[in-house]
């Protein structure tokens, strides 16, 4: 992934060195932890699809957005970015940062096609434990996004375990990371994310974890889209599709519970299967349209 050299997102909240601190309880759902031609508006297809996934979740989409989005092959390997040990350059957070800019200017292209501002999210950077508005986060937390405040959070140490625990190297595995966070925060503006919030509050276990799974997926699509406009760009390099897809399979519910207890149970999914993951990443991906991104 040829990320060297672009515009870094100023969105950067690196409290690594802070201690964090203990906020007391555990994390609330955050709306999300990992484990996604030509930009134009959601036009009428769009409007069609996000009508759809908000009237599924039984909230009524005039109350919530009046308008939505819609966006315009494939390539691209590069090894992972490793974290700095003391005395080095910090490479990883101009990494993150750089995706981060990255992801802000194709949602602002693809807002701004259909006349809306897209507002853009904090990355905070955390190591060990912290507070978020959302509760207690640790490392063992992983990646999330929390719409509380906001803001997108993410410790290093999970890029360490993801390409020695989950197999999945590249610096596009790691950037697809930061995509799918982000979509989440796509989700949010688009009340996707408030409907489901509360929407699950009226579910069972079995219930909540099936929608969560569709909410996880569109997510998985919203980083694919990125990734198209990525490609593009010609950001991308041989190999960078099949580190995100990789990553899709290592980290789907499926693979982890194989990895962790040896068998499967389907029902307590809440982030999609390893087939479903790659395959929504891939509709975002070549698509290039956050209409098709319509996992409900």
């Amino acid at each position: 992934m040829q990320w060297r050299g672009r515009r870094q997102s100023d969105n950067i909240e690196d409290v690594r060195d802070s201690g964090g601190g203990f906020s007391g309880g555990g994390m609330r759902f955050p709306g999300g932890g990992f484990g996604g031609g030509r930009g134009g508006g959601l036009s009428i297809g769009g409007l069609i699809v996000l009508g759809l996934v908000l009237w599924f979740l039984g909230i009524n989409p005039m109350v919530l957005l009046d308008g939505s989005m819609d966006s315009g092959s494939t390539s691209g390997s590069s090894t992972a970015i490793d974290r700095p040990r003391a005395g080095q350059h910090d490479e990883m957070r101009d990494f993150v940062a750089t995706v981060l800019g990255d992801t802000e200017d194709t949602w602002t292209e693809i807002f701004k096609a259909n006349g809306k501002r897209y507002t853009a999210t904090p990355l905070v950077l955390f190591s060990g434990q912290m507070r978020s508005a959302c509760g207690f986060a640790s490392a063992a937390s992983g990646p999330f996004y929390c719409p509380e405040d906001g803001k997108v959070y993410i410790d290093l140490a999970f890029y360490d375990e993801l390409r020695q625990k989950f197999d999945a190297p590249g610096d596009f595995a790691q950037a697809y990371v930061i995509a799918h966070e982000v979509g989440h925060h796509v989700q949010d503006l688009l009340g996707v994310l408030p409907a489901f919030n509360k929407k699950r509050q009226s579910l069972g276990e079995a219930a909540a974890n099936a929608l969560s799974v569709k909410v996880e997926l569109q997510a998985d699509c919203y980083a694919g889209v990125w990734g198209h406009y990525a490609e593009k760009k010609g950001i991308l390099e041989p190999g960078d599709l099949d580190e995100a897809l990789n990553a899709a399979t290592q980290i789907g519910d499926d693979a982890i519970q194989k990895r962790t207890q040896g068998y499967v149970v389907p029902e307590s999914f809440n982030h999609g299967s390893s087939a479903d993951r790659k395959r929504w990443f891939k509709v975002g991906y070549d698509k290039g349209d956050a209409a098709a991104c319509n996992t409900f």
